[in-house]
């Protein structure tokens, strides 16, 4: 646990590590809630738990803060667990191996979980360190944002008494956000027919890994390839030229990841084994151009292999390679009222085959405005129900619209000018955030939400920024220092 030893602040990456060694899937959170609990009784804190899990702990102000507001610092407790097909990890009960590379921390072939573990080891910093300033503090650390925002949604109105919360989950140092897009997840359930292959079939396994991938609201317009898209238009392809059957597709993994990897397996008639050998040779050289900027490290791969007993009908592998292709993927449109910002898009995450002869494929969509997310949601649900899936919306989110008269935007902007001689970005964010529900139960609450420079989040790739968490550590101490 000395693998980060050295850093600044000290106090902030040793609680880090410390989670690091805590496993906290999405879902699973109850090593973590135990871990902060006990945080709570080692330090002579007042802590409680809610029915879902989510953790409150409480600090006194120091001398002379005693009448500033209180003040709510709010991250969440699971993470995305992603990792490299190569990499062995059970994230139930392996810890994280954090590793410092240059400038960034890094995990060995797992995410990090910085997104939000890093929000976590700055609030309870705050309030263990001994040198700080500030009024009461209240540490909210809420349960499965990642998979459903099921802690948000379960937040009674009394859970917390503060009216400023600091989120601290934001991905940017420098930027501070005041408002994020709301979501909706679609699924769907396709069903689909077997039948016998013939003795005279070819059997292919397909796939396309080392893409980058990334937040799906975040990098979503990032120009970066989705898994599932490139290898189905392949087989979409050969398909219309020589006729396939698919015996298994698969790829991605969270709805909130853009897919990095998926594979295949298909038959076809012998006949046109070499002709569909060339055609994928001169697909992925083609695909490395086309991705060359964003995706340098895209690999795909074609071996043959042993010709399975059955293969999912003509008709309906036709009919799941359509659904495929025609589903959006991306960014459907930009902000007018923010420049430069994405206010509509949808993530085609993952596509799992399962034994009951149902294909399961989960998409999610983003937006700023409530009926431009539902329409977008829309569009994903009439591509699949022409395909005669069952389809389901589920886990809809509010965004958060920003405040232009928030009291609590002035302090962090002027102390950021202060500290750093510059002014800061003020912006929404397209990724979704829990301060929409938060608002829903506490309409005065007034937000803001900022922290240090991740990149690769949801992703094996996961960094954090050293320097950033330095800054960005000195900025929330002085914004509680000036409350």
């Amino acid at each position: 646990m000395e693998s980060l030893k050295g850093l600044k602040p000290e106090l902030v990456w040793s609680i880090f590590e410390e989670i690091c060694q805590v496993p906290r899937p999405s879902k699973k959170e109850e090593k973590i809630g135990a871990f902060l609990m006990n945080f709570a009784v080692k330090h002579n804190l007042k802590a409680k738990q809610d029915e879902i899990g989510n953790v409150l702990i409480s600090g006194p102000a120091t001398p002379g803060k005693e009448n500033v507001p209180t003040v709510v610092l709010q991250a969440h407790m699971d993470m995305v667990c992603e990792k490299n097909s190569d990499v062995q990890h059970d994230f139930d009960k392996d810890p994280i191996e954090p590793y410092i590379d240059g400038e960034w921390v890094k995990a060995k072939g797992t995410t990090l979980g910085a997104d939000d573990g890093i929000g976590v080891a700055a609030a309870l910093a705050v309030l263990t360190s001994k040198d700080l300033e500030h009024g009461p503090i209240e540490c909210l650390f809420t349960v499965d944002e990642e998979t459903g925002l099921t802690g948000a949604f379960a937040i009674k109105p009394n859970f917390f008494t503060g009216n400023i919360l600091l989120n601290l989950d934001s991905e940017d140092e420098g930027e501070m956000f005041v408002g994020c897009a709301g979501g909706v997840d679609t699924v769907i359930n396709l069903p689909y027919q077997e039948e016998a292959t013939k003795k005279s079939d070819f059997a292919v396994k397909l796939s396309i890994k080392g893409l980058t991938g990334g937040h799906s609201g975040d990098d979503i317009n990032k120009g970066r390839a989705n898994a599932i898209k490139v290898l189905n238009k392949f087989i979409w392809d050969i398909n219309n030229k020589y006729g396939v059957r698919v015996v298994k597709f698969e790829g991605g993994n969270l709805r909130n990841a853009i897919a990095r990897e998926a594979d295949a397996i298909i038959v076809f008639e012998s006949k046109h084994k070499e002709n569909i050998r060339i055609a994928f040779n001169t697909y992925a050289v083609e695909m490395e151009y086309v991705w060359k900027l964003t995706e340098p490290n895209i690999k795909m791969d074609l071996q043959s292999c042993s010709v399975p007993e059955t293969a999912i009908t003509t008709k309906d592998s036709t009919n799941f390679l359509n659904a495929i292709y025609a589903a959006p993927h991306g960014v459907f449109s930009m902000s007018s009222r923010m420049p430069g910002m994405v206010e509509t898009s949808t993530n085609l995450a993952s596509v799992k085959f399962n034994k009951k002869r149902n294909i399961f494929i989960t998409t999610s969509q983003r937006s700023d405005i409530d009926s431009e997310k539902y329409n977008i949601a829309g569009m994903v649900t009439s591509v699949f129900k022409l395909a005669g899936a069952e389809v389901k919306q589920t886990g809809s989110y509010p965004g958060w619209a920003p405040n232009t008269d928030s009291k609590i935007l002035t302090v962090v902007v002027d102390s950021y000018k202060r500290l750093f001689g510059k002014k800061p970005i003020v912006r929404s964010i397209h990724a979704g955030l829990e301060c929409g529900l938060f608002l829903e139960k506490y309409p005065n609450m007034d937000m803001v939400s900022f922290g240090p420079t991740l990149r690769g989040v949801h992703s094996p790739d996961e960094k954090i920024n050293i320097k950033t968490v330095e800054m960005w550590w000195s900025h929330l101490t002085d914004v509680l220092k000036n409350i």
